[in-house]
């Protein structure tokens, strides 16, 4: 096996953290994959990775020669492709995986028009709010919101997601509206049924930063069911302005403690493997995100009340 193939192989490895998942991925045995890397450690005269019962590492070495195999690898596909695809429509399977609310919310509405648009192409969208490993489970894109730890992924910034507390206007009549982030303590706040940080609404103030753990008398597993309860007057919310801002800008729902809103917000990206970048059903996919959600997202509001 020439440099290039070892090198492909290797970087299959890492992204896929086993051997037996980039066995699959490059429709080998699991064996073959480890004796390759071996092969390639006893030619370097490093070790590239630290194995254990349990996971795969890079070693320093393995780092160093990992962030050197990237753009090695891009530019011979990147040549490759020039020539194959510049012209090439989308065609095939493009595999899309989204949080649960963003999918249903703003994915979802693309698939139309997009497939119109395409009609060689067929979409798979997985919804999931847990972090799926792009290369084991073969997916082209992956929509992701916050901080984005695997350095191994191209990312593309999508649009901000500032989290707003808001409720609907009757609720406020009835409780009337918290003037400081303490007096939710006297107020029903919307939660989440799982542990998680979402439960701790951040502010800012004349002191700085601070985490509020908040409690209602209801709780679900599911952002869209929490957005509904919201609009049924059931409570606060503090939510994504992806899901609340198009009804804050209708007055729907009410924007709250607007002065200590944090300016702590994630953002979402777009992510995709550097094997699958120049896929033209990828590019596709990424150019019509970027058309949709920039430079200004659709659920964009002001936020003051």
């Amino acid at each position: 096996m020439d440099k290039q193939s070892e090198m492909a192989v290797f970087v299959r490895v890492v992204e896929a953290e086993s051997f037996s998942a980039a066995a699959r991925s490059l429709k080998l045995t699991p064996s073959a994959v480890s004796k390759l890397v071996s092969r390639l450690e006893d030619r370097l005269g490093a070790r590239l990775l630290n194995r254990t019962t349990r996971r795969l590492s890079l070693s320093e070495e393995g780092r160093a020669f990992y962030q050197r195999c990237l753009p090695i690898l891009s530019a011979i596909e990147e040549a490759e492709r020039a020539v194959t695809e510049l012209h090439a429509e989308p065609r095939g399977l493009l595999k899309v995986n989204s949080s649960t609310a963003f999918g249903q919310y703003h994915i979802s509405p693309l698939i139309p028009e997009f497939t119109a648009r395409y009609p060689d192409l067929r979409i798979q969208l997985t919804l999931t709010d847990s972090i799926v490993n792009l290369v084991e489970e073969e997916v082209d894109v992956a929509i992701r919101i916050g901080e984005l730890p695997d350095s191994s992924l191209i990312a593309r910034k999508l649009a901000p997601a500032r989290r707003v507390v808001a409720a609907a206007p009757k609720y406020l009549e009835k409780f009337g509206t918290p003037a400081t982030p303490d007096d939710l303590r006297d107020h029903n706040c919307l939660t989440l049924s799982f542990e998680t940080s979402l439960n701790q609404w951040e502010f800012t103030g004349p002191d700085g930063p601070r985490r509020l753990r908040v409690s209602g008398n209801y709780e679900t597993n599911n952002a869209t069911a929490m957005h509904q309860a919201a609009l049924d007057g059931l409570g606060l919310i503090r939510s994504a302005d992806f899901i609340i801002g198009p009804d804050i800008r209708s007055g729907v729902l009410v924007p709250v403690l607007t002065d200590f809103e944090t300016d702590r917000n994630p953002n979402i990206y777009a992510v995709y493997s550097h094997a699958r970048h120049l896929s033209p059903k990828v590019r596709a996919f990424v150019d019509l995100l970027v058309d949709a959600f920039s430079p200004v997202p659709p659920w964009e509001c002001d936020g003051k009340s």
